[in-house]
């Protein structure tokens, strides 16, 4: 059966060219959602729907809302995908590089690209809501003198020439993303692949040393944590919530290791675990 994929974005967005990676051996369908919110509700409502969220960017840093989503949400994160987001200048077909007049994009995109544009000054630029949202108004109006900075896969969706590629500034600018699908099938999701990584969220109490002791405990069974991210629990001042993600070799070990540090912690839970992405970047 095809897979039903929810993504933020219209087609040919960078969370639709995650999910086409990610399942890169099967066949999918993907369903745009105007927001995260959105894509939660949907997937509340539908329980054979998957979905795939950025949840942290190298240069942008960690995306709060969708932490906070997840954790208040029944769903399980059962893999992850880190993709290099190279934007392109896409126009109409037969366009050239000094016919272009305006470039649109979101305003992230724009600024990553911050040098490619100084270099072109006689493009005025213009903010718009998405990358791939520019190049489909593009395509759609016939607009003129116009390019979108966008990925590949819009260009090629919404058939527009790439007139330059990797043009962002920082060759090293990486999203990672979740797949996340309902606890029922988590299980033949991860079926087969070698769990080695997790994500938790839990909550200290505000007592010398709490934090230090929880580290202190996973460093004890050899679980490397590869991210820590806190956040402050509104209504309970000085307290904070942490979300980590681990990783280990011993499946065994990893599991000892959470039975002592839950008694520490608060309001722990598992939001997933599994595969860590391995291929080269």
């Amino acid at each position: 059966m095809k897979k039903r994929i929810t993504i933020q974005g219209i087609s040919g967005c960078y969370h639709e060219a995650a999910a086409r990676a990610y399942f890169a051996e099967e066949e999918i369908e993907t369903v745009a959602c105007a927001t995260f919110p959105e894509m939660f509700t949907r997937m509340a409502d539908d329980h054979s729907l998957l979905g795939i969220i950025a949840i942290e960017n190298t240069i942008a840093g960690s995306l709060l809302q969708n932490h906070e989503l997840l954790r208040k949400s029944r769903l399980n994160v059962v893999g992850e995908y880190k993709l290099r987001i190279s934007h392109v200048l896409a126009a109409l077909p037969g366009e050239t590089l000094d016919e272009i007049r305006e470039v649109n994009s979101h305003p992230m995109a724009l600024m990553q690209c911050g040098e490619f544009l100084q270099a072109h000054p006689r493009m005025k630029i213009v903010e718009k809501d998405d990358t791939a949202g520019s190049a489909q108004e593009i395509a759609q109006h016939r607009l003129e003198g116009h390019a979108a900075i966008c990925g590949r896969l819009a260009a090629e969706i919404y058939g527009l020439n790439i007139l330059a590629e990797s043009i962002e500034t920082n060759k090293r600018n990486f999203t990672r993303f979740l797949v996340i699908a309902d606890p029922f099938h988590s299980q033949w999701l991860t079926a087969g692949k070698r769990i080695n990584k997790s994500s938790l969220v839990f909550s200290l109490p505000h007592t010398q040393g709490s934090l230090s002791k929880v580290l202190t405990i996973l460093s004890f069974y050899d679980i490397n944590l590869s991210k820590i991210q806190s956040m402050p629990i509104i209504g309970r001042e000085w307290e904070y919530r942490f979300y980590i993600d681990l990783t280990f070799d011993n499946f065994t070990r990893y599991k000892q290791s959470l039975e002592a540090i839950r008694p520490l912690t608060k309001d722990f839970k598992i939001l997933g675990e599994y595969a860590e992405f391995d291929k080269p970047l």
